[in-house]
């Protein structure tokens, strides 16, 4: 007699039932958690740095105009139009808008310690600005700004050469206008060199003449 054992195949096959559904459970866990979260993040806009005010002591050189003229304390602000943006200076006192500079803004601008010097071109003519910020962060800052709002965006990729030539026209305007304001303050130190000279041979004459100096 044959000592036979018979083995249930079912004892080592597979659960498929209970795979299946924890392969199911698994899968269900994970999508919960993933989608919702796809969800949120298009839902959610994106965070976007806030520009944060710049106090600024304001002057303004007007045209064919050698010293500078003070209008007052300013606030800087930053207005985002799309994909576009321009920088407001307001006045404190009154919050009327000074100046603004944008894409349009044919300009150039350089940082001279705690001032930011902006040449506006206007045909021939160069209207100078100048911006005390109260420290060097807030110049940089402010320095960037105005680069960054100025920028014409939509022209210089499709016509570089356009934008390197408006940007040539605008240094080589400044460049002239600097040159006539040289020129003019050093004429005007000569006048003065002469005035002074006569005067004193006026006066060494007199002396000689015995004529009293009044």
């Amino acid at each position: 007699m044959e000592n036979t054992m018979e083995i249930d195949p079912t004892m080592y096959t597979p659960y498929p039932d209970t795979q299946e559904g924890f392969r199911n459970d698994q899968n269900t866990d994970s999508e919960d958690a993933f989608v919702p979260a796809i969800e949120l993040s298009s839902q959610m806009p994106l965070p976007r740095d806030t520009f944060r005010e710049i106090q600024v002591k304001v002057h303004i050189r007007k045209p064919e105009r050698d010293s500078w003229i003070y209008l007052g304390r300013g606030l800087v602000t930053q207005e985002m139009n799309g994909h576009s943006s321009r920088v407001v200076i307001r006045a404190m006192s009154t919050g009327k808008v000074m100046i603004s500079f944008g894409e349009a803004s044919d300009l150039q601008a350089e940082k001279r310690g705690n001032f930011i010097v902006i040449g506006c071109v206007e045909g021939s003519h160069v209207v100078s600005w100048s911006l005390n910020a109260l420290n060097n962060s807030d110049t940089l800052r402010l320095l960037a700004s105005i680069e960054l709002a100025c920028y014409k965006c939509n022209r210089a990729p499709a016509e570089p050469r356009l934008q390197n030539k408006v940007r040539r026209r605008i240094e080589r305007v400044i460049k002239d206008d600097r040159r006539r304001r040289h020129r003019r303050r050093k004429e005007q130190e000569a006048m003065v060199d002469a005035f002074a000279k006569q005067t004193l041979t006026n006066e060494a004459a007199n002396a000689e003449q015995g004529v009293p100096v009044a």
